[in-house]
């Protein structure tokens, strides 16, 4: 499909919106003015008894049961036919797969590469297929006017196109734990040569079995390696770092070293680092995979 002749998913939503919202509007003011000059023209101390002799107005009674049913049908069709658009994926759309879990999101495409943003090209339709790991979550782009839910064990989709090169929030819109909030990543639009040049450096750079794990996992959906803030500590510079931890409501200082992060993998709540909130879930590692990260960690100095 013709990507310039293209109904994206915004402007099959817009549209509908702003008609619903428009009835409604002139509804309630039509429905307040009436009210208003009725209880003041037929206020009791200007009318205290009835002079009306009308039994009925069969006219009136044919507007007001046809114009409300045509209004009613104009919303269902106008509705029906949105959600066609959200649910028809144009021809040639490129897919990605969305894994949610507690509380990050990871992004896999069809090469098998994992990111944590999701990279798409500007003007081209992008199908994101929906995956849970573990509870319910909301696929939730505002800007693209696209909220899905994504159940566990549930095959679900959206899918959307990016008009204009720029970053775009992407939220969970379901109550998924105390993590919830900061289940919060972004949707990278870049222009096509510059998305083919992000798929390029993503084949050719190598990355350590131990930073392929934390993105398969999710961990750097809540732990930055950058030192940017997240919901919680930053991996970068972590192996040797003087730490301040609550171990049940006792407060100690250690030093990061294999025997804390093995434990912070598998016992995430035992030691907590002050500060942050105790909502990291145990991994499902093996223990050949939990040497694999440690090694990775270690060498983030």
């Amino acid at each position: 499909m013709d990507s310039a002749h293209l109904i994206t998913t915004t402007e099959a939503i817009d549209p509908v919106f702003t008609f619903i919202f428009a009835a409604c509007l002139v509804l309630l003011v039509g429905i307040t003015v009436v009210t208003a000059l009725f209880v003041i023209r037929y206020h009791r101390s200007r009318a205290p008894e009835p002079t009306s002799q009308v039994e009925g107005n069969i006219w009136l009674e044919i507007i007001w049961v046809v114009l409300p049913s045509l209004l009613v049908l104009a919303m269902f069709y106008y509705g029906w036919a949105g959600y066609l658009a959200l649910r028809n994926v144009p021809e040639g759309a490129m897919e990605v797969t969305a894994t949610a879990r507690m509380w990050s999101w990871t992004f896999t495409y069809s090469d098998g590469r994992t990111s944590p943003k999701l990279y798409v090209p500007v003007g081209k339709p992008v199908k994101v297929l929906l995956v849970s790991n573990d509870v319910l979550h909301g696929f939730y782009l505002p800007a693209f006017r696209v909220k899905r839910d994504v159940v566990p064990g549930m095959k679900n989709y959206a899918w959307f196109v990016a008009t204009k090169a720029g970053s775009y929030d992407l939220f969970c819109s379901a109550y998924c734990g105390t993590g919830h909030s900061a289940m919060i990543t972004t949707v990278e639009a870049l222009p096509e040569a510059e998305f083919a040049a992000w798929l390029k450096l993503e084949a050719t750079e190598e990355e350590s079995p131990g930073q392929k794990l934390l993105e398969a996992h999710g961990c750097l959906g809540c732990h930055s390696l950058d030192g940017s803030p997240k919901i919680g500590p930053t991996l970068q510079g972590i192996w040797g770092r003087s730490v301040t931890v609550l171990t049940g409501e006792a407060e100690r200082s250690l030093t990061v070293d294999a025997a804390y992060l093995r434990r912070s993998l598998l016992e995430p709540n035992a030691d907590v680092v002050k500060g942050f909130p105790p909502v990291m879930p145990a991994a499902a590692l093996k223990k050949e995979e939990i040497e694999q990260i440690v090694a990775y960690l270690k060498g983030l100095n």
